[in-house]
């Protein structure tokens, strides 16, 4: 859907409160980009920061650190779209990176971090829709010639007939007329395509040329009488008439002008990709789907290869687990959800694992999700269960709770067990008195949050902070859901390390501070 067409640790001082009074600390401006960007839904409203304030943030930070380093930026805004899976916040830091350098005088690089942030056909023309609505009409040629890059590489015919609609500001037509792209030389086709593309934008595509067999097929499949439309489905070639033009099942409810029947989903389904059946799981059920007709479906879920290729985060499977009726989808989702947590490493010894239940982690992680910060922190935990390790998951917020975990039992059923828990804690963050009792000499302490812990009473002004609140020696590691800027953890003390993220690479980050890598981010050389 369009929105808008090691990590290091960082030396903090004890300046500043949460937001909710607590002792707390401020990152350096590299750091804090990281954590924000990496959880950041552009444009959308937070529990202690609204759409304005958080964007404005996120901005500066990104005005700050692409002037200092542009090479750097452009790696990092690489890693933030295809690792960590933000398309909206890659997007964003890649246009005022840009802007920003350009306005300081920084010629050299804005190209690539441009190119960097697109990595599917429609963006192009996000990005344009996003830079115009920021910055005004006028776009600079770094601009235009990195996303020229990006249609190169993204432009194909499937692509056009997916996102080359009047739903766009920007039409493929517009970018490609704005950017001036030459054609790929190694894509013959690609020049009748842009031609194409252009054609369409102007009310003139009625000629399509041979070396464009997709948009051939959709023209004949819209030639189709509306009456005759349901019957070519029932024909033993119907699932293949439909994948050789192409066609969405979004374009076939349209194409059909009635309702998406058994019919009509057992002939698009083949040409699926994995992101769109996890979101219809519940559309199959109501349509009277057998299970025979779902069995490529489930197979798929179970498929380490393919859950890897489709780069969901590990919460949606959950979040299909609870929109799908049926419990024919449970397994297969927790077999797909075990695929997408494979880097969640294997800890030694005994961990602590604390998940904040208060109001603010009770939010979820985007306006179009189901899913809480809560949820996150509870998936996180079982996870590391269900790999053997020896963990003791606290839920905390004004109170705390021992919740148990069911290692070898279901992913998905512990998180929703621990779901029905929240209730019996309150809505404040006392993060040191849950951790002061629920500390027992463990190897580490995981706590998952927002971080924006209540005051606790010590002898110092501001009070105990959380990096106090357990031995200097044992690793205390904060996976930060939200991103807010004062933070409780004070991670220029030894053993104390903050990373933030709903991707796996989350797990990712985690297993390289376990292993003592400290000194460079991910995306940095080595």
């Amino acid at each position: 859907m369009s929105k808008f067409n090691r990590p290091r640790a960082s030396t903090r001082t004890a300046l500043t409160v949460t937001h909710q009074g607590g002792k707390a600390y401020v990152r350096d401006a590299r750091w804090e980009l990281v954590l924000l960007a990496v959880v950041n839904m552009a444009g959308e409203d937070t529990f202690y920061e609204s759409a304005k304030e958080r964007d404005d943030r996120y901005a500066d930070l990104v005005h700050t650190v692409a002037v200092e380093d542009g090479a750097w930026t452009a790696r990092f805004v690489g890693w933030l779209r295809d690792e960590a899976q933000m398309r909206s916040a890659s997007l964003v830091a890649a246009a005022h990176a840009v802007w920003a350098r350009l306005a300081e005088g920084r010629h050299g690089g804005n190209r690539a971090i441009v190119s960097a942030a697109c990595r599917r056909a429609d963006e192009p023309g996000e990005f344009l829709a996003y830079w115009t609505s920021a910055f005004g009409r006028a776009v600079p040629k770094p601009v235009k010639r990195g996303l020229a890059d990006a249609v190169r590489r993204l432009y194909t015919e499937r692509a056009l007939l997916k996102y080359d609609t009047d739903s766009h500001g920007f039409r493929f037509g517009d970018v490609l007329e704005l950017t001036h792209a030459a054609p790929d030389p190694d894509k013959p086709w690609q020049g009748d395509l842009f031609r194409h593309a252009l054609d369409r934008r102007h009310g003139r595509g009625d000629r399509i040329p041979a070396t464009l067999p997709t948009v051939r097929a959709r023209a004949e499949l819209l030639a189709v009488p509306a009456e005759e439309r349901a019957r070519l489905l029932a024909r033993p070639d119907g699932p293949r008439a439909l994948a050789r033009a192409g066609m969405t099942w979004e374009a076939l409810a349209g194409w059909l002008q009635g309702p998406m029947d058994a019919a009509a989903w057992e002939a698009v389904l083949p040409s699926m990709g994995l992101m769109a059946q996890l979101r219809n799981l519940r559309n199959f059920d109501r349509a009277g789907l057998s299970d025979e007709a779902v069995r490529p479906v489930l197979d798929r879920l179970r498929d380490p290869s393919q859950i890897a290729r489709s780069r969901q985060f590990p919460y949606r499977f959950l979040s299909a687990y609870r929109a799908a009726p049926s419990l024919r989808w449970a397994h297969a989702l927790e077999q797909a959800l075990a695929a997408a947590t494979a880097n969640v490493p294997a800890l030694p010894g005994r961990t602590l694992l604390l998940v904040d239940a208060s109001g603010s982690m009770q939010g979820t992680v985007s306006a179009r999700s189901t899913v809480t910060h809560a949820d996150v922190g509870a998936l996180f935990g079982a996870v590391l269960a269900h790999r053997g390790a020896q963990v003791e998951m606290y839920g905390f917020a004004s109170g705390h709770f021992r919740h148990e975990l069911t290692p070898g039992g279901s992913v998905l059923r512990d998180v929703e067990a621990f779901r029905a828990r929240l209730g019996e804690v309150g809505y404040g963050t006392e993060t040191v008195a849950a951790l002061r009792a629920a500390y027992d000499g463990h190897d580490r302490v995981v706590i998952v949050s927002d971080m924006q812990a209540l005051h606790h009473p010590g002898t110092g002004a501001r009070g105990v902070s959380v990096s106090e609140a357990v031995p200097a020696s044992v690793p205390v590691f904060g996976v930060n859901t939200s991103g807010y800027a004062p933070s409780a953890l004070d991670t220029s003390r030894p053993n104390r390390f903050e990373i933030g993220g709903f991707s796996d690479k989350l797990f990712t980050m985690m297993a390289l501070l376990a292993e003592g890598e400290t000194a460079r981010m991910p995306w940095e050389p080595e």
